[in-house]
């Protein structure tokens, strides 16, 4: 297949794309290598994929139509979309950043999908959108309409503007709802890659509201596996349906469209996840306990019923064997 992956420099875009790699498909990536982290690790990532004869590299951002014109007239089998500006917290220093990614980036993207759909587009969206809502697990056909920062809003809008393209343009169209992904070539500004570095340096790492968080923490390879097996299972049109959802599934009543949870479908509590980051680091960490942040929820947590429906599958990599993979490329990368 051919395939267009946004964002193929990103932690989530690099590792499917060398999955698809892997398998034999064409991949042509996209990415703005925007300065919001270390772009000699983005470097280092498109670099790995350089490698396979069948990846093809651009390097603009989404607003930029008239590249993505270009580029996209080349023509693919479906379309994974990850470009975006990322993290919860940054969003409450540079807002206009995701307004102008997110949401200007996504628009383009589905401008130019609406002349000539692909089989499949699955666009990332994230667990954030889920926000202030208290009913746990978070299922695909819960309300979300309570943001808690503007990272989620426009992650939400994103959901919403996909949604109107389906209906009107017939796109086939997956949302993906990420749950705190983790792993290897993760982001500097994540907690296992912050956790990591100040344990191995001896620098106090910072833990939020006290400890008394839960995260659904989801390995990057079983997101990779997740998504694959998704890019077959096409949302049928609705006149298939009778016009209904079927079964659990979020499919629209009016469009090729439905959302799906990535997660690992077991939160873990925050001082349990540093008790793994320090048995894999082989040493202790310096903790500084402080008040909730901004924008922060206290527990996420996916049913991943729908996801196992469509695909037979759910994220099933453990805690332990995650993290210690993530602490062997730190040291590998950084040489400590």
């Amino acid at each position: 297949m051919r395939i267009l992956i946004t964002g193929s420099a990103g932690f989530i875009g690099f590792h499917l794309a060398r999955r698809l790699l892997e398998r034999g498909d064409e991949v042509v990536g996209i990415d703005g290598f925007t300065p919001y982290y270390d772009l000699t690790l983005k470097r280092a990532r498109h670099a790995q994929l350089a490698a396979f004869p069948k990846f093809q590299a651009h390097e603009f951002f989404l607003e930029d139509m008239e590249k993505l014109e270009a580029v996209y007239a080349q023509g693919f089998d479906a379309v994974y979309h990850f470009a975006a500006q990322a993290g919860v917290r940054y969003s409450l220093e540079n807002p206009r950043a995701y307004v102008e990614a997110n949401l200007v980036g996504t628009f383009n993207l589905l401008e130019v999908m609406r002349h000539a759909p692909p089989r499949h587009a699955l666009l990332a969206s994230t667990s954030s959108v889920y926000g202030a809502n208290e009913s746990m697990p978070f299922r695909e056909t819960d309300r979300a309409d309570h943001p808690m920062t503007l990272y989620a809003a426009t992650k939400k809008a994103t959901e919403e503007m996909a949604h109107s393209y389906s209906h009107l343009y017939h796109l086939p169209i997956t949302m993906l709802r990420f749950f705190t992904v983790y792993g290897p070539w993760g982001r500097p500004d994540m907690a296992l890659f912050k956790f990591v570095s100040a344990i191995l340096s001896d620098q106090p790492i910072d833990i939020y509201n006290h400890g008394n968080m839960k995260r659904d923490f989801t390995y990057v390879g079983d997101l990779a596996e997740a998504m694959i097996r998704l890019l077959p299972a096409v949302p049928s049109a609705p006149s298939a349906r009778g016009g209904k959802p079927v079964g659990i599934d979020s499919l629209s009543p009016q469009a090729r469209w439905r959302v799906v949870n990535i997660g690992a479908g077991s939160p873990v509590v925050l001082e349990d996840f540093v008790d793994a980051v320090e048995m894999a680091c082989g040493k202790p960490a310096r903790r500084n306990y402080m008040e909730m942040q901004k924008g922060d929820v206290p527990v996420t947590y996916a049913n991943t019923d729908l996801l196992d429906q469509l695909t037979g599958y759910r994220p099933n990599t453990p805690l332990k064997e995650g993290v210690g993979a993530f602490v062997d490329w730190y040291k590998s990368y950084y040489g400590k």
